[in-house]
């Protein structure tokens, strides 16, 4: 098994997939590194669609302008946020942590006031300011899939209109992105990185 260090440096976004099914208990095992990640106010609002049938991965191309190497992956991961199961979830754990005095009770206070003022955005608003969740829970996926030889590669170009209506799905869930999974057909190499003083702000 990798350690967390080589994982990340031997992830790489790919586009290629061999034929070969991913297992169900590998997709489980994804789905749980997922569902240990971390998130505001532990609201955990993302959920998954896992889409393997052709027919349907090929309109998740479609609907990604014609990305057709996401047709091409096994399984396609379609991660989302859950809006209301967030709101919800946010206000009951936060008050969990004011009850056990992890927090005092004045960050309770402005985290609830600030949850109020988010439920009163429109649920596209929402979706956008609360995706961060569910990307955390993302990389929790793609970092876990080095395990099982898999790749996979971050998907955010696409219309989220007509994802949603490939599922029938309302306002409540927004889609935060694909995730395109599989055995790599390809190897890439590495791609240039900025250098650790490229990245610290004076």
């Amino acid at each position: 098994m990798l350690t967390t260090k080589e994982a990340i440096e031997q992830r790489r976004s790919i586009r290629k997939f061999k034929p070969d099914p991913v297992p169900q208990e590998q997709i489980d095992a994804l789905l749980d590194s997922a569902r240990l990640a971390p998130s505001a106010c532990n609201a955990q609002p993302w959920r998954f669609k896992i889409v393997k049938d052709e027919k349907t991965r090929l309109k998740l191309a479609q609907a990604a302008f014609n990305q057709t190497f996401i047709a091409g992956a096994p399984v396609v991961f379609v991660c989302c946020v859950n809006i209301n199961g967030y709101l919800d979830g946010s206000v009951s754990r936060t008050q969990d942590l004011g009850r056990i005095k992890a927090v005092d009770q004045n960050v309770v206070e402005v985290v609830l006031d600030r949850i109020n003022n988010v439920s009163k955005m429109n649920f596209e608003e929402i979706g956008v300011r609360i995706a961060l969740n569910t990307a955390i829970a993302i990389e929790h996926i793609v970092l876990r899939a080095l395990d099982f030889g898999l790749g996979a590669c971050w998907v955010r170009l696409f219309e989220e209109k007509e994802i949603k209506s490939i599922f029938g799905w309302g306002n409540n869930i927004s889609v935060v992105a694909l995730l395109p999974i599989g055995y790599p057909a390809e190897f890439p190499p590495p791609r240039n990185r900025l250098s650790l003083n490229d990245i610290l702000i004076n």
